[in-house]
């Protein structure tokens, strides 16, 4: 099986989060299939000096910026069917919330990049599952907003350590439609109905052990739903 790896650029800061990213591809190659990074070709909401964490003066495209994660083997998003691959995971880092939404400016109020929300409504009617990890979930919840199609999503939970508010999270996915569930990072969701997976992965306070083995957890649970 081939699964895509939606990519919105490279730092987590202004793209995808590299670890999730690469341990995604790691997990896919221990279950014994293959993958195919995807991305947009459009410029990223801004950049950051990941040192710094400021803002700079320049930009860059999501398409070659994630090239850089993909080692160069990446497409067009629009070059994409929903019959080319078996399953798609969207690793997190705040790309999906300031490249493909703008959920990181609006909230819930977000706009979603319509070959996104064209993209990921296409695999759930085909029947391809979806798995969105960390803060991917709202890009998943906004591309399904105002459809008969209400996931059940989860960005972590506020009974532990986490750098964010889960529950302003959570209230903001519901806000479109979604079902927000409470999970560690040694849990996932899986809604069987709609055939989507979600992890709270780097949305908590965990070490790169912890994360490998959520992402691990996810995408094995999605792969079960092909």
């Amino acid at each position: 099986m081939k699964i895509g790896i939606l990519l919105s650029g490279c730092g987590v800061n202004d793209g995808s989060e590299i670890q999730e990213a690469v341990l995604t591809m790691l997990a896919i190659k221990e279950a014994g299939h293959d993958y195919q990074c995807i991305s947009v070709d459009k410029n990223q909401h801004h950049v950051t000096n990941h040192v710094t964490g400021k803002e700079m003066k320049e930009s860059r495209n999501m398409l070659v910026e994630s090239a850089r994660i993909a080692r160069g083997d990446i497409k067009n998003i629009n070059e994409i069917d929903g019959f080319d691959i078996d399953g798609l995971v969207i690793p997190g880092g705040f790309g999906s919330a300031i490249n493909f939404t703008t959920w990181g400016l609006s909230g819930p109020d977000s706009e979603i990049l319509p070959e996104v929300k064209l993209f990921l409504v296409n695999l759930i009617n085909v029947g391809k599952p979806i798995c969105a990890l960390c803060v991917s979930p709202v890009v998943v919840a906004k591309a399904l907003e105002g459809s008969d199609i209400h996931p059940s999503l989860t960005l972590g939970t506020d009974k532990e350590k986490s750098p964010y508010d889960i529950n302003s999270f959570h209230s903001g996915i519901e806000k479109t439609g979604a079902i927000a569930e409470t999970k560690s990072i040694r849990e996932i969701t899986i809604d069987k109905k709609n055939r989507i997976v979600s992890a709270p992965c780097y949305m908590m306070d965990a070490t790169i052990v912890e994360i490998r083995d959520n992402i691990k957890q996810a995408v094995e649970a999605m792969i079960s739903l092909i």
